[in-house]
């Protein structure tokens, strides 16, 4: 089953990089530019300290903080697209210079504006200032009681889209779908990577920062978009149905293989592990959670993405469901007028009706812990993660009938929102085993052994794939995390210099591709803190850096300079060097990589559709062929861990 990948010939440098080279700026410009740059990070300096203490004023502060970023990185990264940007940058940065002045004097008058509003929230992910965009209704006023429907809204492509670029679009630009009413809240993304790893984290960090400055209705929310944002659409709409009262997506993709033609003739498929690893994206698989929300798909008639809804449509009927597609007569790649007021007419009387407050009947399809949840079920473990699992449950009287497949641990009713769907809960049937029903804090767990289903979690003192940590190594970047950078000798040079370069390369393609600064370490420099709070990315050998030294043995590698041992498998320690990604032994919440970024790279980077995960768990990489812009060498071994973190028997 173990094949082999050959490194790409084409490099990291031939290929058109994402965001392109901006034009040259005149120097009187740029110098005028640096300097409102400088005055007002002084200013968010100077509010921070004036601030210190008080939560209600700091929150307020990144919606400063995102006009001074877009506009210091088009200059430090050469990311004017046009000359015509010059002004608005100024316009940014006039309007960063307000907003400070406000909150210096305690006030502000965005939080209260109706009409467009640019806001932003500091991550959780990396620290690093995101923007979004909000269009607020003009009867929207501060603290009122009402609840607000919210509508997410999913932007097209554009490589030249950086911060500076969308901002300057939120500012002028209401955008496709205003329904009357409504607020709709534009997410940045993360830039131009389709709301994927971190930009589909950034959809759920803008929701709960917009939560905290507006009343909205949470059984009132719709998602839709077009072209890339329809394939975001699509994503989110299938992988986090139970959310949303309306998915609305119009052209895009969905999958991965037929989209791309990876299986064309001439064409060499990817590896085994790449494959699998489709199912962690491709909306395709996951079309069985349409039927706990209503959907419509949008396609020009003449339009090539309409391949997206094509399918979406051909496994939703597999599954039993039949979605409306809208298609516009003689279109091509846009709406059609009269086709949005036929989805409007769908989206509206779905999100007027709402969610309610919990389903008594639902289903839930996944293939990967990532996405454990519908409503108030939650997988806590499957037997076989990338396969499909499978899990019904419906609440009748007293007693809660669950079905399920591929399924090892369960959690029913977790959240106090599910308490009054449950109170009157006595008894669970299990795949036809009877169980009493116990509430906890946290619901019912359930889990099986051996066949038979029993009331509780597993064994605390088993290493168990979970939902916060069960691979691959891409999960790893949708969480805090830390570089830990190398400070000893390399056991090996070569294998030194490979992994500080591609640790390097990693900080870069973060700020590229993510659009934020890696937090970087020494691994002289790492706390009980960093350990607790954070994915710990080790660059480095057990002879450079300190902490691969302290957990190797901890782990499923054999690790010395003379040789590298990956189950049965030895390879020469001097050419050969390990990723992966494993519990950390001294924080088991958390997960421990070696020697990893995100695994897709600049190839992936020209179609959205390519940027999937390129490595699975684990890999063993050859160092004689050296990275690209595919592979970080040539690949020679890769696989998955089981759920017990074991290597599979060959």
């Amino acid at each position: 089953m173990f094949g082999l990948l050959c490194a790409a010939t084409t490099s990291a440098l031939e290929v058109k990089p994402i965001p392109p080279p901006g034009v040259s700026v005149p120097d009187a410009d740029r110098e005028r530019l640096s300097a409102g740059v400088a005055a007002l990070r002084s200013e968010i300096e100077a509010l921070r300290l004036q601030h210190r203490g008080d939560a209600r004023m700091l929150a307020l502060l990144p919606d400063v903080m995102v006009f001074e970023k877009a506009v210091d990185w088009a200059l430090r990264y050469n990311e004017f697209s046009d000359l015509k940007q010059l002004e608005a940058a100024k316009l940014e940065l006039e309007i960063g210079m307000q907003r400070a002045a406000e909150l210096r004097a305690g006030q502000a008058s965005w939080n209260s504006a109706t009409g467009l509003v640019v806001r932003g929230y500091v991550s959780k992910v990396d620290g690093s200032v995101q923007p979004y965009g909000l269009v607020i209704p003009e009867d929207w006023t501060p603290g009122e009681q009402g609840k607000r429907r919210l509508d997410f809204w999913f932007r097209g492509r554009a490589d030249k889209s950086t911060e500076l670029a969308f901002i300057s679009d939120r500012l002028k630009n209401r955008g496709e779908f205003t329904p009357s009413g409504a607020i709709v809240l534009h997410p940045f993304g993360r830039f131009c990577c389709a709301n994927k790893f971190a930009g589909e984290v950034d959809l759920f960090e803008a929701w709960e920062d917009a939560a905290a400055h507006y009343n909205l209705d949470a059984g009132r929310v719709s998602v839709r978009g077009f072209s890339m944002g329809g394939a975001s659409a699509w994503q989110f709409g299938t992988h986090f149905a139970g959310l949303w009262a309306a998915v609305a997506p119009g052209a895009g993709f969905a999958e991965t293989a037929e989209f791309n033609k990876v299986f064309a003739e001439g064409k060499t498929p990817p590896p085994w592990w790449e494959q699998v690893l489709y199912r962690w994206y491709d909306s395709t698989l996951y079309a069985a959670n349409l039927a706990n929300t209503v959907s419509v798909a949008y396609s020009g008639e003449i339009d090539g993405q309409k391949q997206a809804a094509d399918i979406m449509l051909r496994y939703a009927e597999r599954e039993g469901l039949s979605i409306p597609h809208v298609v516009g007569p003689q279109t091509a790649h846009k709406y059609h007028a009269e086709s949005k007021l036929k989805i409007e007419e769908i989206v509206s009387e779905a999100v007027e009706k709402g969610r309610g407050s919990a389903s008594p009947r639902l289903s839930l399809t996944t293939y990967s812990l990532v996405y454990p949840r519908m409503e108030w079920v939650r997988l806590e473990g499957m037997l076989r993660q990338w396969e499909r699992a499978d899990v019904s449950a419906e609440v009748k009287g007293d007693n809660v009938a669950v079905r399920t497949k591929n399924v090892s641990a369960v959690r029913l009713f977790a959240g106090e929102e599910f308490a009054g769907l449950a109170a009157a809960v006595a008894q669970v049937e299990i795949d036809g085993q009877r169980l009493a029903y116990q509430a906890g804090s946290g619901g019912m767990q359930l889990h099986c052994e051996g066949g038979v289903w029993r009331a509780g979690a597993r064994a605390a003192d088993r290493l168990v794939k979970r939902p916060d940590v069960c691979g691959p190594i891409d999960h790893a970047f949708m969480g805090s995390f830390v570089f830990v950078r190398p400070t000893g000798k390399a056991l090996n040079e070569r294998v030194g210099a490979w992994a500080l370069a591609e640790m390097e390369h990693a900080v870069t393609f973060w700020r590229r591709v993510f659009r934020g600064d890696v937090v970087v370490k020494d691994d002289t420099d790492i706390t009980a803190g960093d350990i607790a709070s954070n994915h710990l990315v080790l660059w480095g050998d057990p002879g450079s850096n300190k902490l691969i030294a302290r957990v190797l043995s901890r782990t499923p590698l054999v690790w010395d300079a003379e040789q590298l041992v990956v189950g049965a498998q030895r390879y020469g320690a001097s050419e050969h060097a390990p990723v992966l990604i494993y519990p950390n032994p001294e924080n088991p919440g958390r997960y421990l990589v070696m020697n990893s970024g995100p695994t897709f790279r600049e190839e992936a980077l020209l179609n959205n559709a390519q940027q999937v995960p390129k490595l699975p768990d684990w890999a063993v990489v050859n160092l004689n062929t050296p990275p690209d812009a595919r592979n970080p060498g040539e690949v020679v071994n890769a696989g998955f861990f089981d759920e017990n973190w074991l290597l599979p028997a060959r």
